[in-house]
C-alpha cells in the first residue's frame, strides 16, 4: 500500500489534486506530436511559476488532460486561465502556420473547461471517519 505524498507550505500541509481537460475551439483536431511536447513544456513552467506539480499529461488531437497537484492558497479558476493563455499564445507564437489554416481568429481553446477532485479516499470513506471521531460527552 503507498503512502499519501502530502505537501507542505508555510502554512499548511496539503494533497488537493485535480483532473483538469481543455478542448480545442471547435474541438478542430489540431493538436499534433510536436505541439503536445510544447505544450507539455508551458503547462510545467506555468504551474511551476504557481508552485503547483503537473502529475501527469497527455493529449488527443482535439483535447488534453492535466492531472495537476496545487496548494490550497492558489484559486482553480485563475489558474485554469493562465494555463489556457500561456498555451494559447505559445501555440500561436510556435505553430502559427498550421494553426493558421484552421483558425481566422488567434484562438486555440474553448472558453469552457472540465475540473474534478481526485485522489485520497471516497466521500463515503471520509465521511464514515469524520462520523467515528471521538466527539466531546454532554
Amino acid at each position: 500500500m503507498s503512502k499519501t505524498k502530502y505537501r507542505s507550505s508555510h502554512r499548511s500541509v496539503f494533497n488537493l489534486t485535480v483532473h483538469m481537460v481543455f478542448v480545442t475551439k471547435y474541438r478542430r483536431k489540431v493538436i499534433d506530436a510536436q505541439m503536445l511536447i510544447e505544450l507539455k513544456q508551458v503547462f510545467e513552467s506555468v504551474l511551476k511559476a504557481w508552485n503547483c506539480q503537473l502529475i501527469e499529461f497527455n493529449a488527443e488531437s482535439d483535447h488534453c488532460h492535466l492531472i495537476v497537484s496545487f496548494p490550497p492558497q492558489k484559486r482553480l479558476s485563475d489558474l485554469v486561465g493562465n494555463l489556457k493563455a500561456t498555451a494559447s499564445k505559445t501555440m500561436w507564437r510556435k505553430f502559427e502556420t498550421n494553426l493558421s489554416k484552421v483558425y481566422r481568429k488567434k484562438v486555440f481553446w474553448t472558453a469552457s473547461y472540465f475540473i474534478a477532485s481526485c485522489g485520497g479516499v471516497t466521500v463515503d470513506t471520509l465521511k464514515k471517519y469524520v462520523q467515528n471521531q471521538e466527539s466531546p460527552s454532554q
